[in-house]
């Protein structure tokens, strides 16, 4: 059964909700889910054991939260190459941290991503979670393929 890691950092909740809207369509997909918050995340080996990762960060001043940042150096370091991957987030205004990190997982750590980053404008409501879902499911369907 394959494996799945959720890492989200999330100021208000917007963006931990999309994490578990989205792991409940990677569960539905026939994988485990483990869903964290980023500061849950010490070092690079509790990234290991995973067939895809799914990262994401809230957008605030047109960038990721600071522990998303911090967390994606120490991801660097987890040898995440040819691992499958995909990214979200939730936004207010402009909602780049999405696509910056899909952009770091893709480019840097050279994973296989999803077609793309799943970016959500808040307020996150049970209205988003189809689309969470389906993401996830993606997900799985690549980590399968």
């Amino acid at each position: 059964m394959p494996k799945v890691l959720v890492v989200y950092a999330s100021r208000t909740g917007d963006t931990k909700t999309i994490a578990i809207q989205i792991s409940e369509g990677i569960k539905s997909s026939g994988a485990e889910v483990k869903v964290v918050a980023v500061k849950e995340i010490t070092n690079s080996s509790d990234l290991q054991g995973y067939d895809g990762y799914v990262f994401g960060s809230a957008t605030y001043h047109g960038e990721m939260m600071e522990a998303m940042k911090t967390f994606l150096f120490l991801a660097e370091k987890a040898k995440l190459e040819g691992k499958v991957g995909g990214s979200f987030g939730s936004y207010g205004w402009s909602g780049e941290a999405p696509d910056r990190i899909y952009q770091t997982m893709q480019n840097v750590f050279n994973m296989k991503m999803a077609n793309n980053s799943l970016r959500i404008k808040i307020p996150v409501s049970a209205a988003h979670t189809p689309v969470a879902q389906a993401y996830g499911r993606e997900i799985c369907q690549k980590i399968k393929a």
